[in-house]
This record gives C-alpha cells, structure tokens and sequence, in this order.
C-alpha cells in the first residue's frame, strides 16, 4: 500500500486573493482620488467583469503582465453617463456599482445575465430613490437596472438587509461621495462580517465612518484617497482545502490568511473543529489537520458565514452522525437556491438530506455514483469536488467550468494537494 509521507506534514495551499475584497478595493479606488496599486487581486470572471464594467465608466485600470498589481485611477467623484454597464454574473457588480453610478451624473444601464436577473435586486432601487435618485426598473426584463442621475444628498434610511448584506455594502460605500452625512438603520442584517469589511476598507481609504450599539451606522462626506492594498487569500475559497484536510487526514496551511483577516468565512475552520479537525490559526497563516474521522451530532448556526454552508454540508455524509446547518434561508437567493440544490445533489448520491425554510440536515452514508448538478453555481462544484476524495470516480460535475467565477485553477490546485491516498 502506497503511503503519503506528507500526511502530517502541512502542504501549503495556493489560494487565489479574496474576490469580496477584490471588488470592494475596485469600488473604493475607482471613488478615490488618484491611483491605487491593488496587489495580489483575484483574477477571475466575477473581479474581470467588475474591472471592465469600472472602464465602461469611465475609470483607468491598468495591469502588470503577470496581474500581481492592479492600478485604478479615480478622480474622487462620481463617472459620468450614459453608459451602459455589464455586470455579467457579478452579484457585487450589480449591488455595489449602482449606487457610485447614482453620485455621479447622467444615465447609466446596468445589465447582467439571466442567472444574475433572477437575483432580488428591488431592496437597492427602493433605497437609491429615497435617497433621491431616479430608478427605473421596469423594462420588462430588458435590464436590471435604469438610472438617471445628478449625485445623491444622503440622509436618513432605514434598510432590511434580510435578503443580501451587499445592499447595505454599495450604499455605504457610495455615501462619501454624498452631498450630505448618509445615516442607515439596519434591520434583519445577515452576514454581518462583510458589512465588518466594507468599513474596514472605507476607514483604510479615508472614510469617516460612525456605529452605534443600536445598528445605525453614519457615513460623512469628503470623499476617499487613493491607497495601495494588498489582498488576503480568499477565505470562503479556503474552506475547500480545508474541508479536504479533514476528510484525508492530511494538514494544509493556508498562508496569509490568519487572525488578522478581515474576513468572516475564516470562522469556518472553527466550524470544523466540530467535526474533530485540529485547528491553528495564527497571525499570519491557518493550518487545518484531519485525524481521519469525522465527527458528527451538531447543529451549527453559520448565518454569517453562508458562502461555506456549503463545503460543511458536502462532507457531512462521511461525519459518524447527522449534521445540521441553520440561519441560511438567505442562501436560497444566491446563484441557485443553494439549499435546494445541495439537498437535491446529497439525495442523488443517496444520502438523506431534509431540508428546512432556514436549515439542512445531512445524515451520514456512503455515496453511490451520482452526476452533480452545479446550477452554474462555483460554490456547489467545488463543495461536492471535495466530496469527490472521498468518493474517487464517483462523483462527476455537469458544469466543472463555473469554478472561473470565482477559482479559475481550482481543480488543478485540488488535484496538486490531494491526488494521493486518502485516510480510510
């Protein structure tokens, strides 16, 4: 029998930069006065088309020829219409450019596919027109989004952030560039932690930004400056190879990415913790240990981190008890309604899967052969491909291409760090 003497020994994972930062640092450069240097970006079909849609406004974006630096040139206002801007499949796109389009001056289209027209979309149209903006959204499915601007005056609004935490992150990115002093109520905030990073990122340009204890956050005029930013690793892409540690029993660190990240998916390696992975985080690297048994028998509540409800619930038929995520309904809004889709994929590999308005209970069993269905969505082929060590040649994707949106050589890195045996 072949062993792997790497099986303790940590391998290092080479996970690309986090595509939420991306796009969020791509905004706030475009916003702020003069060029910032964008280091270590995601590249990617979500962060390329949130680049392009920023040139179709009217912003410089330059690259090295080996992409390790972005550099994007705003003038420290609003772009100027009309213009009509692709979004793509960019969910971010299509929540966080809106608003900037809305400081500015002229009309401007936004459009997109129809995976991202299926998406809600009304929460951000019904606060830009109270702000003041003249919306359109009813072209009859022709465009996502029509608007005739002439620069926002800020002000008092209350939000429901129930359905997407990206509303709330475009017009609070959008408010420095108010004539006014922007103050939101939040209501029903899912995902906290990317609301966490938006401010984070606003106070490293320059934003004057205010939160009380009662959920009300006031965002002062006076623009942004231009800084240079380095991007952490993704961490919702981590949770993959850290996933895959802990159902091989092997150890990968992922540097870059510690206790210092702005980002909330980190905490899913506490998630796995759970499951009786060995978990070190550090300042500047996490590294995940599997012991070759999953431990099941817990119900975890990962509302904030839903983007990886996905990689624990794709592994949970190898855990030695039933597993149940809860707090994500909101994840039936994203690419796919991704409860149904991952309890649908469980149920043809023949696992018992029930699923609930908010929740998913996944019961141990062994995989039978199964074709997973990926709904063009990245998230569902990468989970179930971690899934597939478990269940070599067994396990096949519909589309192993939508990985691009978000980890154009996902598979290719899966492949280099767990092509070998696994634990038993």
């Amino acid at each position: 029998m072949t062993t792997w003497p790497a099986l303790r020994t940590p391998l290092t994972a080479r996970i690309p930069g986090s595509k939420s930062i991306t796009n969020r640092a791509l905004l706030l450069a475009a916003a702020a006065q003069g060029t910032t240097g964008l280091w270590a970006p995601l590249v990617s079909d979500d962060t390329l088309a949130f680049r392009t849609a920023l040139t179709d406004l009217g912003i410089r974006a330059e690259t090295t020829p080996d992409d390790q630096c972005w550099e994007i040139t705003g003038a420290g206002r609003g772009p100027t219409g009309p213009t009509r801007i692709w979004c793509a499949d960019a969910g971010t796109a299509a929540r966080f450019l809106p608003p900037f389009a809305a400081t500015g001056d002229g009309e401007f289209v936004f459009d997109g596919s129809a995976q991202l027209r299926a998406r809600p979309l009304h929460p951000l149209a019904e606060a830009l027109a109270r702000l003041g903006a003249r919306v359109r959204t009813d072209d009859g499915g022709d465009t996502l989004l029509r608007i005739d601007a002439s620069g926002l005056d800020g002000g008092e609004l209350a939000l429901d952030s129930s359905l997407s935490s990206q509303y709330l992150s475009g017009l609070l990115m959008a408010a420095p560039l108010m004539r006014t002093p922007l103050a939101i109520d939040v209501h029903g905030l899912v995902s906290r932690p990317y609301i966490d990073m938006t401010l984070a990122l606003m106070r490293h340009f320059g934003a004057t930004v205010e939160e009380s204890a009662a959920g009300r956050i006031e965002v002062r005029p006076g623009g942004y400056t231009a800084t240079d930013l380095v991007i952490e690793p993704d961490a919702s892409t981590a949770s993959y190879v850290f996933a895959a540690a802990a159902v091989t029993g092997r150890s990968v660190t992922v540097p870059g990415l510690g206790s210092r990240s702005l980002q909330g998916d980190l905490r899913f390696a506490e998630v796995l913790r759970l499951t009786g992975a060995e978990v070190e985080v550090r300042e500047d690297a996490t590294t995940v240990t599997g012991t070759g048994r999953l431990r099941g028998g817990f119900d975890v509540d990962m509302g904030d981190i839903s983007d990886t409800f996905m990689t624990l619930a794709a592994i949970a038929p190898l855990a030695d008890a039933p597993i149940t995520v809860h707090g994500i309904a909101h994840a039936r809004l994203k690419e796919s309604d991704r409860i149904a889709a991952v309890a649908r994929n469980l149920r043809a590999l023949g696992i018992t899967a029930d699923e609930g308005p908010d929740r998913l209970t996944v019961h141990p069993g062994r995989p039978r052969p199964a074709r997973i269905a990926c709904h063009r969505d990245h998230r569902i082929a990468m989970a179930f491909s971690v899934l597939g060590l478990r269940a070599p040649g067994g396990i096949t994707l519909d589309d192993p291409d939508c990985v691009g949106k978000t980890f154009p050589g996902f598979h290719a890195e899966l492949h280099r760090l767990f092509d070998g045996p696994a634990a038993p």
